[in-house]
């Protein structure tokens, strides 16, 4: 059966992770899974904005949200943040915002139905793996993958509600279903700190360099992440990271995307890995 989304890319595939949207797409056409953009889709306020004006971020989620149900498809995201955000915001609109939002939402010809459905790719691929899993003709054996959820993939439980929050294992399930081993560490549920960047660098630093070093000291070749900003935190400031931590250890971070791609035979090129600031001969 085909699976059709109404898909949500947000600002950090189309700027910052470029790379994940491509690799995103590479692995849907792979899998015949067709992503519709959402015409008109705007910033899902990323936690920030809904920190200074919540009602203006979540009316412009209603209206997000009110797109992809005009589509009649389920919204797949990416990006865990705004996953969160978008979940958030129906949880609230269902609970009683819903008309005072829609009075907001008519003034440009839209309403929110309540019929929206709001995904990750990573629950979507666990819950598909039956449909793809006999697609993967490059079967990743010889590597070792250390799984990062980080916050937003999992937290809070009340919206986030996939799997447990305090014992995921979709990650490791992906991971060994391309044959790859899964090599978890102490940090797999730690926060990135991507949000807390600007007000706390060095503490922020100094946990993503302990988040790397603890990856090599299980021997991984790589970090895994279903979150692009995650991956960027890893990733783009990875040098700083390993300094503030006082570590040598280099560890390429993958968006779940490209991993998915490497087991489905596309190439790194074609996954975008190249535009990666740590890089690994492996992939």
């Amino acid at each position: 059966m085909k699976r059709r989304y109404a898909f949500f890319p947000g600002c950090i595939l189309e700027k910052a992770t470029q790379e994940c949207y491509q690799a995103t797409m590479a692995v849907a056409k792979a899998l015949d899974w067709e992503l519709v953009e959402i015409p008109g889709w705007s910033c899902c306020g990323a936690s920030h904005v809904q920190d200074i004006e919540e009602k203006a971020a979540l009316t412009v989620n209603a209206r997000n949200l009110a797109l992809a149900e005009l589509m009649g498809l389920p919204l797949l995201t990416v990006c865990s943040t705004c996953t969160l955000m978008l979940r958030k915001a129906k949880m609230e609109l269902d609970s009683g915002a819903k008309e005072e939002i829609n009075s907001y939402l008519a003034e440009g010809g839209l309403g929110y139905e309540g019929t929206a459905v709001v995904t990750h790719l990573l629950w979507e691929l666990v819950e598909a793996k039956d449909e793809w899993i006999d697609k993967i003709t490059s079967p990743l054996s010889a590597l070792r993958v250390a799984p990062f959820y980080g916050c937003h993939t999992i937290r809070p439980p009340e919206v986030q509600t996939f799997e447990n929050a305090l014992a995921p294992t979709s990650l490791e399930q992906l991971i060994t279903a391309l044959g790859a081993v899964p090599s978890p560490t102490p940090d797999r549920l730690k926060c990135c700190g991507f949000h807390a960047a600007y007000p706390a660098e060095p503490d922020v630093l100094r946990n993503a360099g302990n988040i790397i070093n603890n990856a090599a000291a299980v021997q991984a070749d790589c970090l895994l992440t279903p979150c692009p900003l995650c991956q960027m935190q890893l990733d783009v400031y990875q040098p700083d990271a390993r300094s503030a931590a006082g570590t040598d250890a280099e560890m390429p971070c993958l968006h779940l995307a490209q991993l998915i791609g490497l087991g489905l035979g596309l190439t790194a090129e074609t996954l975008g890995i190249k535009r990666h600031i740590v890089q690994s001969k492996k992939f």
